[in-house]
């Protein structure tokens, strides 16, 4: 082992003493993929007309980019291990920014997917500001900076759907990508002031990181944890996929209407993250990954309820979906600071595949959903298929909490 390099197994250097970056670095940094991810959703359909393509084509936007966000993070994760954090968060949001300028400037559908799919390099930030918490904080308290982190984190799908939905009447389609591109300069102008490099473990050898991996998978409670940071996640996804359908045909809303309903959802899961800061170094990751999933289950199955009912306002969709953020803020955080201090020393291996696993099942899930909905945008098979995704989480959440109490 060289000689700068701290030893991983022992507990001494489980505590970070160098200079920290501030949260909202962190923050810019885990915020520009959920806002590509929302801030364009209210425009697909005029996308769609002004490309002359199908709207389901320019459905894949989300779709593709969600896919290579979990390919890209099997990657950022080990060579983050490897080389540090700076340089590859530099990478992403470089790649990122080179993708914005294509969407810009697209003519066709073909070129606006290939800008869309090169933009998932924003994927960087996302993964290693997670990483990043957990090379500066032992276990539990991660969780609680990781929370206030995601809460913050949670203003941009909070803002996103709103703010395009906004451009896009006011002006068109590609400022939206304009204003993406200009918030993501200004992450990488913050981080260059006040980022340093919290990776100790750095410069391991390759066969090293690819051992990490090995190793996680593995570890049955680190797929348990996956399990349910996707299938919770998986309901979100579900309604961004769908949830534009139901809004623009079954309700006739407007982008900008559809964006401002939108924040109750991303206001319940910032309320949960806020939350699982507050209280989760005290009541434990487990327990609070629990109610958060049967929370989230509880949503879907109102909004089922209120519509069977005849009750067919927009707020019986979104009011209900405000439970599955808020439930969301419970269980991601925890699950995923569970997940990554199974093995500290590989913290960006383990936030890569995590977050591989969690994006991938929610572009599944993003995809089914915009099935499910059909033509006619059909709100109650949309919150039929979050209940299962949640059902499932919950399954997975109760494999690991009997797991856990048998490890000592």
């Amino acid at each position: 082992m060289n000689r700068h390099t701290p030893d991983p197994t022992n507990p001494q250097h489980d505590q970070f003493t160098g200079p920290r970056p501030a949260l909202l670095t962190l923050v810019m940094f885990a915020a520009v993929s959920p806002l590509a991810i929302n801030m364009f959703v209210p425009s697909m359909p005029d996308i769609a007309r002004d490309l002359d393509a199908p709207y389901a084509t320019i459905q894949l936007g989300l779709s593709l980019y969600l896919i290579m966000t979990a390919g890209l993070q099997l990657a950022i994760g080990p060579l983050s291990d490897l080389y540090g954090r700076r340089p590859i968060i530099y990478t992403g949001l470089a790649l990122f920014i080179v993708g914005t300028v294509i969407c810009i400037f697209a003519q066709s559908a073909t070129w606006f997917l290939a800008g869309r799919m090169i933009q998932s390099g924003s994927a960087a930030g996302m993964v290693l500001s997670r990483a990043i918490v957990r090379d500066i904080y032992p276990r539990e308290k991660a969780a609680s900076a990781m929370g206030y982190m995601v809460m913050g984190m949670a203003i941009a799908p909070m803002l996103g759907p709103a703010i395009g939905g906004i451009i896009a009447e006011l002006t068109n389609w590609r400022m939206t990508f304009v204003v993406l591109g200009l918030f993501a300069v200004a992450a990488v102008i913050l981080g260059l002031f006040n980022l340093p490099e919290t990776n100790r473990f750095r410069g391991a050898p390759v066969r090293q990181q690819i051992d990490s991996y090995k190793s996680l998978t593995r570890l049955p409670l680190f797929w348990l944890y996956a399990g349910v940071s996707g299938f919770a996640s998986a309901g979100f996804f579900s309604f961004v996929g769908g949830g534009p359908a139901v809004a623009a045909v079954y309700l006739d809303l407007s982008p900008s209407i559809y964006g401002l309903y939108f924040i109750f959802t991303a206001f319940g899961y910032s309320v949960g993250n806020f939350l699982t800061g507050r209280y989760s170094e005290r009541r434990g990751l487990e327990r609070m990954m629990l109610e958060g999933v049967l929370i989230t289950f509880a949503g879907p199955l109102i909004t089922i309820l209120l519509f069977s009912m005849g009750i067919e306002h927009p707020l019986a969709l979104f009011m209900p979906m405000a439970l599955v953020g808020f439930g969301n803020g419970f269980t991601l955080p925890n699950a995923a600071t569970a997940a990554i201090s199974l093995k500290p020393d590989a913290a960006g291996a383990a936030s890569g595949l995590l977050g591989a696993t969690q994006i991938g099942i929610g572009a599944v899930a993003s995809i089914i959903a915009g099935i499910v909905v059909g033509k006619e945008g059909l709100p109650i098979p949309l919150s039929a298929f979050i209940a299962v995704t949640s059902f499932v989480a919950i399954i997975f959440t109760m494999i690991a909490l009997r797991k856990t109490r048998r490890t000592p």
